[in-house]
């Protein structure tokens, strides 16, 4: 083999290393929830996906905090193998009317905890969320090492802007369809009743202008005796 084909050949052998390195999901992704979109007045069972990001240092604790100016009446934490979880409700200042009835109280934060993610893992931490409200649910989150760091994924994504270092999981829920209005329901009723008549008419018209029967040979005969 020729040095320069060598050459060339080591140094694309090293970029494509180099490559595998930089773009590591385990090593570069955030903390994110999937699906990260919701449908609403529907029950939306979404996951915290924690990538350990660390490579000295495994995974052990994992505090999810739900915004308040958004209440949730009910955040179900599905259990995770090998982890603790305990859901945290918190008395609202006020209560809150919501499509499905005033609430008093809401979730506040869910933690997992007691369990470990490997270094090069990541662990899916799934939740049931009770009709979330439309519009964009912020849910800070707290990435706790064993060595005690604490990662805050807690920066709220601006319009127009880079993307934070460390963005907090979003869940984006779309508004309610708009209920149809009585007058747009009458002007269907009348519009079909309106066409059944036009029909009615045609076919009645048709059948008045119906030809009269031609007589056979035999009676055009007959008439001129």
């Amino acid at each position: 083999m020729r040095a320069p084909h060598l050459r060339r050949t080591v140094t694309a052998t090293a970029v494509g290393i180099a490559a595998m390195f930089l773009l590591s999901p385990a090593a570069w992704a955030h903390v994110s929830v999937s699906p990260d979109t919701a449908e609403p007045g529907e029950r939306a069972t979404v996951a915290f996906r924690v990538p350990n990001e660390r490579d000295d240092a495994t995974t052990v604790r994992l505090e999810v905090r739900f915004p308040e100016d958004k209440p949730l009446a009910s955040v179900t934490p599905q259990t995770v193998p090998g982890w603790s979880v305990s859901v945290t409700t918190t008395e609202l200042p006020q209560p809150v009317a919501t499509e499905h009835g005033t609430i008093s109280e809401a979730v506040t934060a869910i933690v997992w905890e007691g369990g470990q993610i490997p270094v090069g893992t990541y662990q899916d931490f799934p939740v049931s969320i009770a009709s979330p409200p439309a519009g964009t649910l912020v849910m800070k989150t707290l990435q706790t090492y064993s060595d005690g760091q604490v990662v805050r994924w807690i920066d709220v994504p601006q319009a127009g802007q880079a993307e934070p270092e460390h963005p907090a999981p979003a869940l984006s829920v779309a508004p309610p369809p708009a209920p149809e209005s009585t007058s747009d329901t009458t002007a269907r009723v009348l519009g079909g009743a309106g066409l059944a008549a036009g029909l009615v008419a045609l076919g009645w018209a048709a059948v008045r202008r119906k030809p009269a029967p031609v007589p056979a040979v035999g009676e055009r005969e007959k008439a001129r005796l």
